[in-house]
């Protein structure tokens, strides 16, 4: 049976102002020095015609990545299709920034000194930061922690994280906010020095914030930049409890022990569970899933559980999600097309309605869960949406008074062109069409798989999105629609402007 939602502005109640970048996202430090990541899936894989081949055992994960050269950062079509997005913060992290010698002056010649996994040269660096200035955007790190450059039982020393600061600063493009490691709960893989224990990071945190606060005062500390240390995955995750199967994953208390240097903006990670690639860890979502309530009700499950240590750490203040994507583990093999973005859309619409901040899509242009295709830097389904998010949501977030449910996600914002009224975003997750009744004429805008769910390109309107000649975008232009009952396509996602 449809289900039916009556839009009535006048029961909506202003929630709160929400950041100008909430839209951002992350280059991981691989794709800067190069690196490995996570290996393309098959066109069959894709298409959902070939099933992934599993592994029983999440150590064997490094079958599942080859060897990648650098991203060219100064290519114009990467440059064109993120300045676009608009204002955004650039998130240069990753399990590899926990390893990475900063090799400025070349005294290396090219060889990645004892207790680090790969170099960064300072043209490598110079190139990121020409691409962050050429976006607008602003840059948020993570520095090194590894046997490189210390030892668990040795405080941290921070000459390598001041070479970076001080380059970028003296560059004109200056860190503008940081954390300390990138998913420090998980040591056994982020490749922190051998026994460092969680007052081991407990104690660098604290020495780093205040480290922050003597030499670079206007960078945010933002932390703690965990992953997993809540109910991450739902009840369909499937067997295997989860990213806690196989190794320890400890809390945030333990890691912030007895918080002496104060965060200016809480963060974490969220995933919408682990990919094929990663199913032996748990916590693996049938494709069968996309459209769930379970499924879609994991971010906004895990932004709520996280307000409460956000109060605790900041009282008032931010909360990032700096990294955040389909699924862990380079995304899922649906990732790239139609079928995840009522997923991202809920995300940003839930978010919004639980608190102000950042959410930092994990990547803008590498592995399957790229806004952007690697290499190529061709948009993808997910491109397209939050590009149209960014163009219409406005600044203020209402609260709709319409409770979710199957086939009714109802958000609103005001608008983005600052005129008087509203715009509603309405994601239809069911197989069934919604019936909705518009009080008002609007402008619509209504986004939909291009014949299929798992479709690579995706329609507005009716009108196919992609790149036109000279990598011109196409135009967004919504269609008139008149007041009266209208009918939402099942799977689709509608942006109402009154």
């Amino acid at each position: 049976m449809a289900e039916f939602v009556k839009l009535d502005p006048a029961k909506l109640t202003e929630l709160r102002r929400i950041d100008e970048r909430l839209v951002s996202y992350n280059v991981e430090m691989t794709e800067v020095t190069g690196g490995t990541f996570w290996k393309a899936y098959t066109e069959a894989q894709i298409d959902g015609t070939q099933p992934f081949p599993p592994i029983t055992n999440w150590q064997d994960m490094g079958n599942l990545q080859q060897w990648y050269d650098p991203i060219d950062t100064k290519h114009p079509r990467l440059i064109r299709m993120a300045k676009n997005l608009g204002p955004a913060w650039v998130r240069v992290s990753g399990t590899w920034a926990n390893k990475t010698y900063y090799d400025f002056d070349g005294h290396t010649g090219g060889k990645v000194p004892e207790g680090f996994q790969n170099l960064l040269t300072k043209a490598q660096w110079l190139s990121l930061l020409d691409f962050v200035k050429a976006v607008g955007g602003k840059l948020l790190v993570s520095i090194a922690n590894c046997p490189g450059i210390h030892k668990a039982s040795e405080p941290m020393d921070f000459g390598q994280a001041d070479l970076l600061f001080r380059t970028s600063k003296e560059y004109g493009v200056p860190i503008s906010a940081a954390e300390f490691t990138n998913e420090p709960n998980l040591a056994a893989l982020s490749g922190l020095p051998e026994g460092y224990t969680p007052a081991d990071h407990a104690r660098d945190h604290d020495l780093f914030g205040a480290w922050l606060k003597e030499n670079y005062p206007e960078c945010l500390f933002v932390g703690p930049c965990t992953v997993g240390d809540i109910d991450m995955f739902g009840a369909l995750a499937g067997a295997g409890g989860g990213m806690a199967a196989g190794f320890k994953i400890v809390t945030t208390e333990e890691l912030l022990g007895e918080n002496k240097s104060k965060l200016d903006v809480f963060s974490y990670h969220y995933y919408n569970g682990v990919s094929e690639r990663g199913q032996a860890m748990g916590g693996h979502w049938p494709y069968e899933a996309v459209l769930t309530e379970e499924y879609l009700d994991i971010a906004p499950s895990c932004a709520r559980q996280y307000v409460a240590r956000r109060d605790r750490y900041v009282p008032g203040g931010q909360m990032w999600v700096t990294e955040s994507g389909d699924a862990g583990c380079g995304g899922n093999t649906w990732a790239s097309t139609y079928a995840d973005v009522p997923r991202t859309l809920n995300e940003l619409g839930a978010f919004c309605t639980i608190t102000d901040g950042v959410i930092f899509h994990n990547t803008l242009a590498s592995s399957d869960y790229g806004f952007l295709k690697h290499g190529t830097f061709e948009p993808r389904p997910n491109y397209f949406a939050v590009l149209l998010w960014n163009r219409l949501m406005g600044p203020v977030a209402y609260d709709t008074a319409e409770p979710v449910r199957e086939g009714v996600h109802v958000y609103c914002h005001s608008r983005k062109d600052g005129k008087p009224g509203y715009v509603y975003l309405l994601i239809n997750n069911s197989r069934q069409p919604t019936m909705v009744d518009l009080p008002v004429e609007a402008t619509r805008y209504t986004l939909t798989g291009n014949g299929k769910l798992r479709s690579r390109t995706m329609l507005l309107n009716g009108r196919e999105l992609k790149l036109g000649h000279g990598d011109q975008l196409p135009e967004l232009e919504g269609a008139y629609q008149e007041a009266g009952t209208i009918r939402l396509a099942p799977a689709s996602c509608t942006f109402l402007v009154i």
